[in-house]
Parts: structure tokens; C-alpha cells; sequence
């Protein structure tokens, strides 16, 4: 990469995007083009680095869009993302989508939009939960026969502040496990005398606790022993550099839907 990427941070205000100036002002492969939050946001104006915890960038938190720029990374909210692919479409420049709580005309839109430009469409931009999904995935496949069944749970625990439950990664899992068992049911918590537990149904459970960055456990459970995959992050700072390495990935690619597994290369 000759020059810096110029990046555009939609959500600047949020957690991960707070942490995402961060680490885009240190690195040098990077340069930050604008800090997107919304015109009523209290911090509308104000430094974008002073707001993310470090030194004053000379960059201002704005909900006007920059006339160039060369990727957008969104966490922003549904509406925010769709403003966002709006822009990129119309500017030619690919677009890191990891928003959650998407409704099935806003990925429909998405997924229109990346026949025009390359989108890297990924409920959760973490290399670990990534690597994660894999392992679930070959588990699922090989468990699909195995002797008596297997029983799949999912338990994600996030903070407090959350909104969507459960969580998009959660969903995503629940669907690579359904695609490889071909498992039609999906159960969003149990309460009262419902019953035996059938075979063909995904449980999730979402708990929402504190400050907790994000937990997930997929459970397998069998006749006399259990498999669990869990994947939990510590920081923000693995979301916020693996959507700018998907960023620097979708430089020059040719426009198509791609995932954090082609970033990954996994």
C-alpha cells in the first residue's frame, strides 16, 4: 500500500469506535478521513481523538460526510449503516460492515450494493471468533451423525448496553451449525413444562451483564460427553483491528459480498 489508506469511522462515538481512531491514528498504513456520529450526538464537534482518549487529532466528530476517502469501517446502528453504504456506493469505495441487528431489507441492500463495490460483511470482525466459527463448523459436520444425536446450545454474554439479542455473531453461528446438521429450529430461551428437548432445535441464551466485551459458547452435547467451543475477548481493540485489516483487505478487490474468513484467509 503506497499510500495510507484515508478511512472514514461510522459510529465514531461508540465503543469500537472509539477504540478504532485509536489504533487507526497508530498506524501508519492508515490515515483517518472522517469520524461519523450523529447530528444530535453530545459529542458532535468535539476532537475525535480528545473523545477516543488520546491525544487531540485536529479531527472533528461530524455527521458531514468527507467528499473523498477511500474505505468506510461501520458500528454504527442499522439506519447509520444504511447511510453509510449509501455513501460508499456512491464514492466507489468499500465499505466494512460490522453493524448488528440488520433487518432482512437491510442485508438485501447490502448484498445489492456489493455487486457494485466490495463489502466485507461480518457480524464480529475478531480474528479469535473467526477462527472460532471454523471450529464450529467442522464440529457441527462431524457431529451431524454422531451416535444418539447432538444436542447444540449457544451462550453469549454482553454488556449491559447492548441492544440486540441475541447477539449477531450468535446468530451467525446458529446458522453455520443448522446449515452443516440441517437443523430447521432455532429457540430463543426456555421457561415452563416445555418438554423433552428435540434433537433438531439451536438454543440460544443471551445474558447481559456490566461491561462484559463479549463472550460466546457453543455447546455439543452427547450420551456421556460434551464438546465446547468458547471464544471470549478481553478488549475492544480485536474488533477495531481486525475491521481494519478487513479494510486494507477490500483495497483494489474486485466488488463482491466477502466475510472475515476471506480476510483471514481460513
Amino acid at each position: 500500500m503506497s499510500q495510507p489508506l484515508s478511512i472514514v469511522i461510522n459510529g465514531a462515538s461508540g465503543r469500537n469506535g472509539k477504540r478504532l481512531i485509536a489504533l487507526c491514528s497508530a498506524d501508519p498504513e492508515v490515515s483517518l478521513a472522517g469520524a461519523m456520529v450523529r447530528a444530535s450526538s453530545h459529542v458532535a464537534g468535539h476532537d475525535a481523538g480528545t473523545v477516543a482518549g488520546i491525544a487531540p487529532l485536529g479531527l472533528t466528530l461530524t455527521s458531514h460526510w468527507p467528499t473523498s476517502f477511500g474505505a468506510i469501517i461501520d458500528f454504527s446502528s442499522p439506519e447509520g449503516c444504511m447511510d453509510a453504504l449509501e455513501h460508499a456506493v456512491a464514492k466507489n469505495a468499500p465499505i466494512v460492515i460490522a453493524t448488528t441487528g440488520l433487518s432482512t431489507d437491510q442485508i438485501e441492500k447490502i448484498r445489492t450494493a456489493s455487486e457494485k463495490i466490495p463489502v466485507c460483511f461480518a457480524p464480529n470482525t475478531s480474528a479469535a471468533v473467526n477462527i472460532g466459527m471454523k471450529l464450529v463448523e467442522h464440529a457441527a459436520r462431524a457431529l451431524k451423525n454422531a451416535p444418539g444425536g447432538a444436542d447444540v446450545e449457544i451462550i453469549e454474554r454482553h454488556h449491559r448496553y447492548k441492544e440486540d439479542s441475541p447477539s449477531g455473531t450468535a446468530i451467525k453461528l446458529g446458522q453455520i451449525i443448522a446449515e452443516q446438521m440441517g437443523i430447521d429450529r432455532h429457540v430463543h430461551g426456555r421457561e415452563g413444562m416445555v418438554g423433552k428437548r428435540p434433537h433438531n432445535e439451536i438454543g440460544y441464551h443471551a445474558v447481559r451483564v456490566g461491561d462484559d466485551v463479549g463472550q460466546h459458547t457453543i455447546v455439543f452435547g452427547m450420551m456421556g460427553e460434551t464438546i465446547e467451543i468458547r471464544v471470549a475477548a478481553s478488549n475492544r481493540d480485536c474488533y477495531a483491528s481486525g475491521a481494519i485489516a478487513a479494510a486494507k483487505f477490500l483495497v483494489n478487490k474486485p466488488p463482491k459480498l466477502y466475510s472475515m474468513a476471506d480476510v483471514l484467509g481460513i
